[in-house]
């Protein structure tokens, strides 16, 4: 085992441990009985059954992550990573795959597809036995089936020609095909967050706007006062899939929407849903959409960077079996992403501090601008039952997971 190896091995093992230690605190954090914010909502058949739930989903994340741990260093031990390069060589030295493009992309796609496979069962079971349990899963078979399909189509037609632009760069464009590679994903990545809104959106859920009547009118009238270019609000149907409700403010241009599930509708009081597009809305005034993906760029540049270093690091690719006088594009893609696993840890706890405190910017924005942050208090804790949210988390567990704040954290600032 060299270094990089060593590396890899340690960083899978040890956030695995991490995440299974932030699972056992997080299970013994639960509060015996209610907190007191909750009691108007809340009932203890309620609260046991987010108990329950709480350790199934756990549990079932144990199994889950220990499967997919288990059988990524099995394959890795058992050479499996070098026998399918061999094979998709072997393929081209036959002359059916001569250029490496295409190598690359039925070699990630042969592991994506395994990946899909081991995941498989398990979304069945979390779909159809753990969501079914607990009163919350709508899909049918049938819709899971569409949904998949779609996905691995969607996946493959944008998937495919990013993957070739990447393999294309770095095979050809020396110490500047990071350079180029940046440019090039961040000009699909805003296309596609431009369009996704009207394009790849309504293949999965069916957007209808919004009826006219005293909802929308309450909802027209804030986004005038707050000059909100209002340019539609749209009712999900949420419903064919699962019970819970959400909101969202997606897209920009043109193409920005305003989304509501239509179980959050039957759900909330119209003040209760402004309350809710309020905070959508303080995202958008914050510009905290622009500032992620500002972020999210950068981080990209930096990744793209470290890539063109490793990609060049025989050490990398003898890890996993393969000469080190070879080097393939495609199979770096893949060992990188393996080696630069606590770096994505890293980077995820640091962007969850950041959207926690956006989430706080966005509550205080809503709770100024309609003058009632208790319709948004009351909206959240609506939400939190009807999800069977976890009310105090442990603190290790919202630094690993939590995007937003915990929901007695939001309530308490609210107050204030």
């Amino acid at each position: 085992m060299n270094l990089f190896a060593g590396i890899i091995v340690f960083a899978l093992v040890g956030e695995w441990l991490l995440e299974l230690i932030a699972d056992i605190l997080n299970l013994r954090h639960f509060p015996a009985a209610v907190p007191a914010p909750f009691a108007d909502v809340y009932t203890d058949e309620d609260y046991a059954k987010s108990r329950a739930y709480a350790r199934v989903t756990t549990r079932f994340g144990w199994v889950k992550s220990i499967v997919s741990l288990v059988t990524l260093l099995v394959f890795w031990g058992l050479g499996g990573f070098a026998l399918l390069n061999r094979w998709v060589t072997g393929l081209a030295d036959s002359g059916f795959l001569a250029s490496s493009i295409v190598r690359g992309i039925l070699f990630i796609s042969v592991l994506a597809a395994a990946r899909v496979v081991l995941s498989l069962p398990f979304s069945l079971y979390s779909t159809f036995v753990i969501e079914e349990r607990f009163g919350f899963n709508k899909t049918t078979l049938k819709t899971f089936v569409a949904d998949l399909v779609k996905s691995l189509l969607l996946g493959a037609l944008i998937g495919w020609p990013l993957l070739a632009g990447v393999i294309w760069f770095f095979e050809v464009s020396g110490d500047l095909a990071w350079v180029f590679c940046w440019i090039f994903l961040t000009l699909v990545s805003l296309i596609i967050h431009y369009v996704a809104p009207t394009w790849i959106m309504p293949l999965f859920n069916t957007f209808t706007p919004l009826e006219d009547g005293s909802l929308k009118a309450k909802i027209t009238a804030f986004a005038q006062k707050v000059a909100f270019p209002l340019r539609g609000v749209y009712v999900i149907d949420g419903s064919r899939r699962s019970s819970k409700g959400n909101a969202f403010f997606t897209g920009f241009g043109r193409n920005k929407r305003v989304a509501l599930y239509d179980t959050l509708i039957e759900k909330q009081t119209e003040d209760q849903l402004v309350g809710v597009l309020a905070h959508e809305i303080g995202h958008y005034k914050k510009k905290h959409i622009l500032i992620q993906l500002i972020i999210g760029i950068a981080q990209s540049g930096v990744m793209l960077f470290l890539l063109g270093v490793f990609l060049r690091s025989p050490g990398l690719f003898q890890a996993f079996q393969l000469p080190g006088d070879t080097l393939p594009v495609y199979a770096g893609l893949i060992f990188f992403s393996l080696l630069f696993s606590p770096v994505n840890l890293v980077l995820g706890i640091l962007m969850n501090v950041l959207s926690r405190k956006m989430e706080y910017q966005a509550d205080r924005f809503a709770a100024e601008n309609t003058g009632k942050p208790e319709d948004l208090a009351e909206a959240l804790k609506k939400l939190s039952k009807d999800s069977l949210s976890e009310l105090s988390p442990h603190p290790l567990t919202v630094i690993l997971h939590y995007s937003h704040p915990p929901i007695l954290e939001r309530l308490k600032a609210l107050t204030e």
